[in-house]
């Protein structure tokens, strides 16, 4: 496949060159992996972002949309939960709940069986945002598998699960915030 960067990116290749001209220990093989993992998921990023905007949403809401949709039914999570699975701190999660109930998207409402919990509930207008962003990224996921046979997109997802879970063992706080990075 042909690498198209964008203006000020190299292509992997003259990106490996130059590591291993300033870096001679480097594994071309394991860099051009590397590489193009990393490059894939920023156009990818670019991709959904372009999406989610055509909906008037953004990555960052529809990720609390995912959320509350994988937390199952009844789609609802304190703030706090949230912020956590999402990798965030308490204050940018109260900025995105914030837009999002203003969009009917989620209510924020305390919970009747603690008065100083506040729950997010997913409402039907985020949920149908929800469906409407996978629905554009299912047509995006399979125009950009197409060349890839059925076995061979088994043969990839089996390859990409055992590095994500090395990196999660690992890793175990990788999911979210590092708080040594904080």
């Amino acid at each position: 496949m042909a690498d198209t960067p964008g203006a000020s990116e190299p292509t992997l290749e003259a990106q490996i060159a130059a590591y291993q001209r300033e870096f001679q220990d480097l594994d071309p093989q394991v860099e051009q992996i590397v590489s193009a993992l990393g490059r894939l998921n920023r156009r990818m990023n670019v991709a959904y972002g372009r999406q989610t905007a055509t909906l008037g949403m953004s990555n960052a809401e529809w990720e609390v949309l995912k959320a509350l949709v994988l937390g199952g039914a009844p789609y609802r999570l304190g703030p706090g939960d949230l912020a956590k699975r999402l990798g965030l701190t308490p204050a940018a999660m109260t900025h995105r709940i914030d837009r999002m109930v203003g969009d009917g998207l989620v209510t924020r409402e305390r919970d009747e069986s603690n008065r100083v919990r506040v729950i997010i509930e997913l409402q039907d207008a985020g949920r149908q945002k929800w469906l409407e962003a996978m629905r554009l990224a299912t047509v995006f996921e399979e125009d950009l598998l197409q060349d890839l046979s059925q076995d061979e997109r088994g043969v990839l997802g089996e390859m990409l699960t055992r590095l994500l879970r090395r990196v999660e063992d690992a890793q175990p706080d990788s999911g979210g915030r590092l708080t040594d990075l904080a």
